[in-house]
């Protein structure tokens, strides 16, 4: 039965953990976890999208009560929810990926569902930054030339 797993945690820290985790899923639609944890964060994952499908106020004012985010809750009624429609539950999995290097406790992958995050986003916002800087320098560079030769062109002039 979900909920009833301590984490060795008092409830308002496991609380305050798996409302983190759970916004984290589904604002990236996957996240690395302990088994056990894993199994809190899928349940009250569904939860949240069961509220995502009723798609009422109240709906999302409970859904906002539990998220963290208040963008998540937006893309959870916008998007992840109108997705599952014909689904009656089921809307994540956990993947066992095996033992964590440092201690060996059993890590596993919980995803949302035909939800794939979209990686060239994260790729597209890092590389123009990049791209940015060697451009402020060349049109630094050019500035200078330009502001020189008009002081070139103005002493020829005199």
């Amino acid at each position: 039965m979900p909920g009833t797993r301590k984490l060795g945690r008092t409830t308002d820290h496991r609380m305050s953990m798996l409302r983190g985790q759970v916004t984290y899923l589904l604002e990236k639609g996957r996240i690395e976890t302990t088994v056990t944890r894993a199994k809190e964060v899928k349940a009250l994952t569904d939860k949240m999208i069961t509220l995502g499908k009723s798609g009422t106020l109240a709906a999302k004012r409970q859904a906002m009560t539990f998220i963290t985010k208040e963008d998540v809750v937006k893309k959870l009624f916008d998007v992840v929810a109108p997705t599952f429609t014909d689904k009656n539950g089921g809307y994540t999995r956990v993947l066992r990926i095996g033992p964590r290097r440092g201690d060996a406790a059993e890590m596993a992958l919980v995803e949302v569902i035909g939800f794939e995050p979209k990686p060239e986003e994260d790729k597209k916002a890092k590389k123009p930054a990049k791209a940015s800087k060697k451009e402020d320098k060349k049109e630094d560079a050019k500035e200078e030339k330009k502001a020189e030769k008009p002081e070139a062109s103005e002493e020829a002039q005199a």
